[in-house]
């Protein structure tokens, strides 16, 4: 996927090696595209700059940013596209406007460039009406006002014609309130404040001593997938890319997973970047008070402004990405029962109560908050569930859900004893023993050699994994090391990687290797000592990022070709966080040090 991501925490773009803009979504990450050529080249419409003769530019990012820049080259000469969403801050708050900028700059010679640009409407039912101003283009028929300000001939726009570019050329498309500032003025001070920006936010980032810029860039990457306001954090970019060719599995991912943004803030909080947990604990909070107030569960997926009914939808008037339908809207995830996250919830907001640099004496800790996560832990620390991979129609104990049980309970007693809460210590010391019981009961398995995806289920599931990346099993536990060996060779997918199961679900078997599986074979090697064998598989996928370092979700063992909704957060906290196992060396664990706690 040659696709380069530009984002402001507002929206984000996808913009191909073509100077195509093949993705964007307008206010915000969930709602319809204004360009969505990824999924349908004709009713996706587009916005392209480029050479005129179909030759791909060369992509790269201004260093430590999300400014994306586009190189093109042919026997006229060469030019180059700067693409990016502005964000820095402006009268005490973050400026994050709805606007793509794109400043295309001549470089050698008299390059010609032609600009297409064809706004969509829901969905790409509507094509809204262009109409002219003195120096711009409004696109009427949308929700809001579509304008695209420019100092390049509108005339020549409007007929597609190409143009010598003697000088530089700004295109700035708003959505909402019109760019009405001085053109170039505000297009090189917005330009120069936001790569400022990024490289400062990069700079207080902490960083391993090796691979620092592969976890630079999925840490930007990680950044731009928050919603900043309200605080959720989206899975991916997109919607209905398949996970592998010729398969159904087309899933809209522009929503807020709970265990997604757990993993999200985890790694961000490695990176001793916190700023995205206080935003998510405002957006848990608001969850968790609607839901305590109407008696109710929490969901494992919800809106970037709450919404719990994420009705899922088939939008069949469109291609679908390389023409695999069908295309949805919305998730069906939101009816599962995925009980693993309470313990999740916990562990991504267990900083507050345990780091000094949030603890306030003047100020109450939502400790209610982390009372009613305990509770749930209890209420359906038996409970059969959907599982991490929200297997429709089949309900199991899960082994990953009890994991997640004793992570949290685990983690409530820390905090308990931190705050001398000695009722909640209690209650937490007696789940997390409980959750092991059942994992050591129920879940081994001493003929395969590994603990289960299931309680009495014969199969396997990478994310258990996790159990050592945990610190559930450390190197010193005689089932370590079986465990770690029986999955990486009976989940292999070719080449090192791993599926992240092989059992048949509701569509069959899975295909392609799972990337944040692969990752974290490669953390949990590392963690056990067995570091060659890591540094080879991190390697590896190091060499199967695209070529500017962005992940999808699945990897095709064979053609190394990414599969599935891009770019997946999931993949990027993998990869940070086998970069620290791996580089540091470190005798710790993934996101606490369960010794400490017991």
């Amino acid at each position: 996927m040659d696709y380069g991501l530009v984002g402001n925490c507002q929206y984000n773009a996808l913009i191909d090696h073509f100077g195509n803009v093949v993705w964007l979504c307008w206010p915000r990450f969930d709602a319809s595209f204004v360009f969505g050529g990824l999924l349908d080249a004709d009713k996706g419409g587009r916005f392209r700059i480029s050479p005129g003769d179909g030759s791909p530019g060369k992509q790269e990012y201004i260093n430590n940013t999300n400014v994306l820049r586009t190189v093109f080259h042919n026997e006229r000469g060469s030019f180059e596209i700067l693409d990016f969403a502005p964000r820095f801050v402006l009268f005490e708050r973050y400026h994050k406007p709805t606007k793509l900028f794109r400043i295309v700059r001549p470089l050698s010679g008299e390059p010609v460039v032609r600009v297409e640009i064809e706004p969509k409407g829901d969905y790409g039912r509507v094509t809204p009406r262009a109409v002219f101003g003195s120096n711009h283009i409004r696109y009427n028929g949308l929700d809001q006002e579509l304008r695209l300000t420019t100092n390049a001939s509108l005339n020549l726009i409007s007929e597609q014609r190409e143009m010598v570019l003697r000088e530089p050329l700004y295109f700035v498309l708003s959505y909402g309130e019109p760019l009405e500032a001085s053109l170039e003025h505000t297009a090189k001070e917005f330009l120069e404040r936001t790569i400022k920006y990024w490289q400062t936010w990069v700079k207080h980032c902490y960083l391993p001593l090796e691979y620092q810029s592969a976890v630079i860039r999925s840490a930007l990457v990680l950044k731009i997938h928050q919603f900043e306001d309200t605080g959720a954090i989206i899975a991916a970019t997109t919607t209905s890319i398949p996970e592998a060719e010729g398969t159904v599995r087309n899933w809209d991912y522009r929503y807020c997973w709970m265990r997604d943004a757990m993993f999200s803030l985890l790694a961000l909080q490695r990176l001793t970047q916190f700023e995205e947990l206080e935003g998510f604990v405002c957006y848990l909070r608001n969850l968790t008070e609607s839901s305590h107030a109407n008696g109710e569960r929490l969901q494992p997926v919800y809106g970037i402004s709450g919404e719990h009914a994420l009705i899922e939808q088939i939008l069949d008037h469109l291609e679908g990405y390389r023409g695999h339908q069908p295309v949805r809207i919305g998730n069906q995830a939101y009816e599962h029962l995925q009980h693993d996250v309470y313990g999740e919830l916990v562990l991504a907001i267990s900083q507050l109560f345990l780091d000094q640099r949030f603890i306030n004496p003047d100020e109450s800790m939502p400790i209610n908050l982390l009372t009613r996560l305990l509770g749930h832990i209890e209420t359906y620390l038996e409970a059969k569930d959907a599982g991490l991979w929200e297997f429709r129609g089949i309900a199991q104990l899960h082994t990953f859900t009890l994991l997640m049980h004793w992570a949290g309970a685990l983690m409530v007693r820390q905090i308990g004893e931190t705050h001398d809460l000695p009722e909640l210590t209690s209650k937490a010391e007696t789940l997390y023993q409980r959750a092991a019981a059942l994992i050591e009961d129920q879940c081994w398995d001493e003929q395969l050699g590994a603990y289960t995806i299931a309680a009495g289920v014969d199969a396997l599931d990478a994310s258990l994994l996790m159990m050592i990346n945990l610190g559930y099993l450390d190197r010193d536990h005689p089932r370590a090391n079986r465990h770690l060996d029986t999955i990486a060779q009976r989940l292999d997918a070719g080449h090192g990687l791993i599926h992240r199961y092989t059992m048949q679900d509701d569509f069959g078997a899975t295909e392609n290797a799972f990337l944040i599986c692969s990752f974290w074979l490669a953390e949990a090697y590392a963690r056990l000592g067995r570091t060659a064998e890591a540094e080879t598989l991190f390697k590896r996928l190091l060499e199967a990022a695209n070529p500017l370092g962005l992940y999808s979700e699945d990897l095709d063992p064979k053609s190394g070709e990414q599969w599935g909704n891009f770019p997946q957060t999931y993949s990027h906290v993998g990869l940070i966080n086998a970069a620290f196992a791996l580089a540091r060396k470190d005798e710790g664990h993934g996101f606490f040090n369960p010794q400490r706690y017991r």
